[in-house]
């Protein structure tokens, strides 16, 4: 249990120095000569499935596909070689009897995703082979900066669920917030198979990019930003290099922040008179209040609401923000769920807890220490934006009933996690026969009985 514990303190803690590297293994690798054969392309021939039809049949929720990946044992050694290098190599992958090559294959994650996987000691700085038999995945299909597309996607990220026993987090919230009108990414199980031999159950969760964000609004062209909030932590907006460093499209096209430096702009000089009025001409208000619940009743301890502070700076991490440009509306997308509902009855985390309540202020608005001592964070309603949306008092009340009544209540949430669970059953029993550090049936069965019971806890 302590090891545990403390795998899931250091996986929360890191996250936030997530570092998206993938250097691509190729001619301009200066390591070039060293590298592994990589395999024979397969050209498509215009008539295949994965090029006509849509990605709702890759997130049919009735479904449990299996993903073959195929590459050179030398390419498959240079990854478990150095899983935190996040290099791309070249291989293939099947499909339903499909086989799309090149594409490019390595291992992703944050510190937290390698914590006890890799021969290093050095936690906090993670290094050395792979150990553990799953580590997260992506799969990028447009290899080498071409044009090709699977089901209409461009990349695939299968997650290793490593740290949930009840492999159904990262699934169930990004539902219920979808279920809720917020926009999220959608996610499914999936079987992996590498080199014609299975490797486990991951969760497949869609990536956000802007084929996302032109598949969940009107117009879908706008500038998509990862990690960064409106306002800094003292209350005021970032510079343009900050909010372009942030963007996730339209990085290359001369990109404009107007839209995001006015928005942060007349937030940090609205009045407490006035702040809901600025609000709403930016936002839709049902949206971000729905987000609000969700966040709140699961438990997203480790995401948009919990400020993280080093020194006297103090930052969220784990969500999107997207700006549609046509309305000039702003969205919140909630990201990286696998905290989630963890500390729905206690603080099992002690890394990532957050001490308020929705709208809550501690320490008069000063960092303070939560959780284990060495770690500090700031009340979330500190930050003018959030203390405006949680002025909605009535409102958001409403919509937790909304949801305590609808997607989360009692029939619809069991019924949905037993549907899962009967698809993904075979499939865990098979890892746990395969693996010695899969999980067994009895630790998932028992896992799966506490998430439940504590989704009572939350409803109540």
């Amino acid at each position: 249990m302590a090891k545990k514990i403390l795998v899931l303190c250091l996986s929360a803690l890191f996250m936030t120095s997530a570092c998206d590297k993938a250097n691509d293994i190729s001619s301009n690798n200066p390591n070039a000569a060293e590298q592994p054969n990589l395999p024979d392309n397969t050209e498509p021939t215009g008539d295949e499935r994965y090029l006509n039809e849509k990605s709702d049949y890759i997130f049919d929720q009735d479904k449990l596909h299996t993903f073959e990946l195929n590459l050179a044992p030398e390419s498959l050694t240079f990854l478990d070689n150095d899983p935190t290098a996040e290099d791309y190599v070249e291989g293939s992958l099947t499909f339903e009897g499909e086989t799309l090559g090149a594409v490019g294959i390595r291992y992703k994650g944050s510190v937290g995703a390698f914590v006890n996987c890799l021969t290093g000691r050095d936690w906090a700085n993670p290094s050395g082979s792979k150990t553990c038999t799953k580590l997260s995945m992506k799969i990028k299909i447009n290899w080498d900066d071409s044009s090709d597309k699977f089901y209409g996607l461009k990349k695939l990220q299968f997650h290793s669920q490593n740290l949930d026993d009840s492999q159904m987090r990262e699934r169930l919230g990004y539902h219920l917030f979808r279920e809720m009108g917020v926009p999220a990414p959608r996610s499914v199980h999936a079987r992996i198979m590498i080199n014609g031999q299975y490797s486990g159950l991951y969760a497949l969760t869609e990536q956000i990019d802007g084929r996302f964000t032109k598949q969940n609004f009107e117009d879908g062209d706008g500038n998509l930003y990862k990690e960064v909030w409106p306002l800094n932590s003292e209350g005021q907006p970032h510079s343009d290099q900050t909010y372009i460093k942030a963007l996730k499209t339209n990085e290359d096209d001369n990109p404009s922040v107007e839209m995001i430096t006015g928005f942060a702009k007349e937030v940090a000089e609205a009045s407490d008179v006035n702040l809901q009025s600025v609000i709403e001409k930016w936002m839709d208000i049902d949206e971000v209040l729905s987000y609000a619940v969700v966040d709140r009743t699961i438990r997203n301890d480790d995401g948009a609401f919990h400020w993280y502070c080093d020194g006297a700076s103090c930052n969220p991490h784990n969500f999107y923000w997207y700006e549609e440009p046509t309305n000039k509306t702003m969205h919140l997308i909630p990201w990286d769920l696998d905290n989630a509902f963890e500390n729905i009855v206690s603080n099992a985390n002690p890394v990532t807890p957050i001490v308020d309540d929705w709208g809550g202020i501690s320490n008069n608005c000063e960092p303070f220490s939560a959780g284990l001592l060495f770690l500090r964070q700031k009340s979330a309603a500190c930050d003018k934006l959030t203390r405006g949306w949680a002025s909605y008092v009535d409102e958001y009340q409403n919509k937790l009933e909304a949801f305590k009544q609808g997607p989360l209540s009692e029939h619809a949430v069991n019924t949905l996690l037993d549907k899962w669970y009967e698809q993904i059953k075979e499939a865990t029993q098979e890892a746990s026969a395969a693996h010695n550090d899969a999980i067994n049936m009895s630790e998932w069965d028992r896992a799966f009985a506490r998430l439940k019971s504590d989704l009572s806890v939350a409803r109540s």
